[in-house]
């Protein structure tokens, strides 16, 4: 069966075509992307964005939540003039609650390292304590690492793991001991 014609020739930009006007009517029909949870289940596609910022207690610009005090030639500061034509009601203070109280909790360390660093680590000082030239030189360091870098990784160790590290180096007393 034949193929139909016009398939197989090859197409032609067409320069006339005005696209920034397709996106930019497509990007504004978007609603905007929030990456806060709590703004997000706030937030009212009704209304624009300053307005659903100032119910909830947020500031749109920042220049003018916290204004910067003009400075006199004289050195003495002097207050920008007074814009606060009155206070906006804040009805969703709740939003502003969570997300300081979310703030506030402590972050949880989410750094560790990899099994097998940790077995070379062992390793390495289990075999040649502190000394980091002979380390350089053991049949088991397959990166070829420098002394320096042996170090590195060992501070690495006893940074991420101090009690895991004070174990470690109080179980190679006794053995040291036996060998004596």
């Amino acid at each position: 069966m034949p193929k139909a014609k016009g398939k197989s020739r090859r197409h032609k930009y067409s320069y006339n075509l005005n696209r920034k006007r397709l996106y930019r009517s497509a990007r504004r029909r978007a609603a905007p992307r929030i990456a806060c949870s709590h703004i997000r289940h706030a937030w009212d596609p009704s209304k624009s964005v300053a307005q659903n910022l100032a119910e909830m207690g947020l500031s749109e610009d920042p220049n003018k939540a916290l204004p910067i005090p003009k400075k006199l030639v004289s050195g003495v500061e002097v207050e920008s003039s007074g814009q606060q034509s009155g206070k906006k009601i804040v009805r969703k203070p709740y939003v502003v609650n969570e997300m300081e109280y979310e703030a506030s909790l402590p972050e949880k360390k989410s750094n560790t390292l990899s099994r097998d660093l940790i077995d070379y680590v062992q390793y390495m000082i289990q075999n040649h304590g502190e000394n980091y030239k002979e380390m350089a030189r053991d049949e088991k360091n397959y990166y070829q690492d420098t002394p320096k870098q042996i170090k590195r990784k060992i501070n690495v160790y006893k940074n991420f793991y101090p009690e895991e590290y004070k174990e470690f180096m109080a179980s190679l007393k006794p053995e040291k001991m036996d060998v004596q």
